[in-house]
């Protein structure tokens, strides 16, 4: 139990790093780490156990680096709203999705889904490389509305927060990639907040919730994370102006990719 305990504190501390650095609010770091460990303890329903965990302590660690960002300047109103409204309401409906799914196939659907992100995000032009001239582009009312749903429902169903679609979308618009990797932190939290809920009140596959558990949500291991979370984002801060554009960029992939492997290999 210490050794899980441990291990939890370390990747908290490395999910509030990521949260100021890349908007991930900590999904991609703590689902594989929680699965890893829910597995030898809740069976079957490890995966969403890991999906609903990291869900709740990206409630915290997303409005922790809200505040601090909105402090620096670099959230902008024409991008944050009102993307983030359609982006509540598809969360709503990817949670309910994700708590009728089956582990596995949630599961698969991760790793497929971070597969696709970092091809897309290597391949296609305007996330590693921006162009020299381009200069900011507003949001269109169908990326807003349809595209926010979207964003939304993803983002709760596999427990990741917005920032790996808002974050290559916001990229794309012409932003650099601190003020893209900023607003994926606000516009993570519709998806956290109804996701929380939704994962909380579910009825768990294995029956009642065991001890130290509200529905999927496990308080223990979300306690451990948080606890390792929130100073490092207060550090975190300062590294964010002192990162070049492209080296931000291509770390942004690589932790991607290595969320990816430790799936893979659990």
């Amino acid at each position: 139990m210490l050794t899980s305990i441990l291990i939890l504190l370390a990747f908290g501390c490395l999910s509030g790093f990521t949260t100021v650095l890349f908007g991930f609010g900590g999904g991609f770091v703590t689902v594989p780490v929680v699965y890893g460990i829910a597995q030898a303890r809740s069976g079957g329903d490890a995966m969403h156990v890991a999906v609903a965990t990291s869900t709740a302590v990206m409630v915290v660690n997303s409005a922790t680096a809200t505040f601090a960002q909105l402090r620096s300047g670099r959230l902008r109103r024409e991008y944050v709203w009102p993307l983030i409204a359609f982006i509540g309401a598809g969360a709503v409906l990817g949670s309910l999705a994700a708590t009728m799914a089956d582990d596995a196939v949630l599961r698969f659907l991760f790793v497929a889904y971070l597969a696709l992100t970092i091809v897309d995000s290597v391949l296609r032009k305007g996330f590693l490389r921006p162009g020299a001239t381009d200069r900011p582009r507003t949001l269109g009312r169908v990326t807003a509305t349809a595209g926010g749903v979207g964003i939304g429902a993803v983002a709760s169903f596999l427990g990741v927060g917005g920032s790996v679609l808002t974050v290559p979308l916001l990229r794309r618009k012409g932003l650099p990639m601190a003020d893209a990797a900023a607003m994926a932190n606000p516009l993570s939290l519709p998806v956290a907040v109804l996701g929380t809920a939704v994962y909380a009140f579910a009825a768990t596959a294995s029956g009642p919730a065991p001890a130290g558990r509200i529905g999927y949500v496990d308080l223990v291991a979300g306690a451990a994370l948080l606890a390792g979370s929130l100073p490092t984002i207060a550090v975190a801060r300062r590294v964010l102006d002192r990162l070049p554009d492209r080296v931000h960029a291509i770390t942004y992939v690589c932790l991607l990719a290595a969320a990816l492997l430790a799936v893979l290999l659990r």
